[in-house]
């Protein structure tokens, strides 16, 4: 009997850590540390070396944002009756395995209250203005679901989660191991920001139909499905030629265009939606969309390490 009760509580303990670990949405995360990949590395080249500590903290604290991010659009898409035991996607842990919707919020806030603590170490060691920009990333990632007016339910979310989440951290992560900004690492910034876009592009195209019925004004429901898909397609091509054409302005090195090999994801993902109707059908295709992202931000990492160390020769 003592046997047959520990394992049934082995087995209750390994489930709950596999929802608390969906509740952080594995799949999202890359969007967080890969701008922080990119911007270290384009201050490397300037410093011909990093503060591994700041990269560290930064990367932490990047995670724990886009997860509380993650964990306040599960609690308030269930206040608000989006999310029910039937939806499709990986939200569900308050609707199909029984966390409490207090406790995804509690979560969500010791993320950010840990984000905030390696914030304080960041900002001591670069500038106390950063503490502005990090609070703002903060209220956005609050703000995409949450208060009266949820930037969900508006056609800017793409944008609005590229700037931070993209550009924005991209440059920060720089700032902090340079002390400086310039226009080339903004320029450079910004695929990064497009594809970031593409992501949540992708997840409004899936629920487009339910997001409608609830209120909902994305830039999916405002262009229909078949344009909504026609956009993201735009979007990746807008941002492999942004890659050649600062590669051929000299803003980039060539090594960068190790990005173009990213393209058959992005075509496997645009399949992934064309002439499809129902949300799980719409899955591989989202899946596509977070790997492509993934894929082009490593790339784009080891292009720029590549000429790194070409400069160091």
């Amino acid at each position: 009997m003592e046997t047959k009760s520990s394992s049934s509580g082995a087995k209750m303990q390994s489930n709950r850590r596999e929802v608390l670990w969906r509740l952080f949405r594995p799949h999202t995360l890359t969007a967080s540390f890969i701008p922080v990949l990119i911007g270290s590395v384009l201050a490397w080249q300037i410093r011909n070396g990093l503060n591994w500590g700041l990269v560290a903290a930064m990367l932490i604290a990047s995670i724990l944002i886009q997860a509380a991010t993650n964990m306040f659009n599960e609690y308030y898409d269930f206040i608000r009756g989006l999310d029910t035991a039937e939806s499709v996607g990986i939200a569900g842990a308050i609707t199909r395995d029984g966390i409490k919707a207090g406790t995804v919020l509690s979560l969500a806030l010791v993320c950010l209250l840990i984000a905030s603590l390696l914030g304080i170490y960041i900002c001591s060691s670069s500038s106390w203005w950063l503490a502005l920009i990090g609070l703002g990333c903060m209220a956005v990632g609050y703000l995409y679901t949450g208060g009266p007016y949820p930037i969900a339910y508006t056609p800017f979310g793409e944008l609005l989660a590229g700037l931070f989440m993209g550009s924005g951290i991209i440059l920060i992560a720089y700032f902090v191991q340079t002390g400086s900004i310039n226009w080339d690492v903004f320029l450079i910034s910004v695929p990064n920001l497009i594809l970031i876009g593409a992501i949540m592009m992708s997840n409004n195209i899936r629920d487009r139909e339910g997001d409608q019925l609830n209120g909902r004004h994305t830039l999916a429901i405002l262009l229909g499905h078949r344009r909504a898909v026609q956009f993201m397609a735009g979007m990746f091509l807008v941002a492999n030629l942004w890659v050649v054409v600062l590669t051929l302005a000299g803003v980039l090195p060539v090594w960068a265009l190790l990005v173009l090999l990213s393209i058959p994801n992005a075509l496997q993902a645009l399949n992934g939606f064309r002439n499809k109707k129902f949300p799980a059908e719409m899955m591989p295709g989202m899946k596509s969309v977070a790997q492509t992202n993934t894929l082009f931000g490593i790339l784009l990492t080891i292009g720029l390490l590549i000429e790194v160390g070409v400069s160091q020769l």
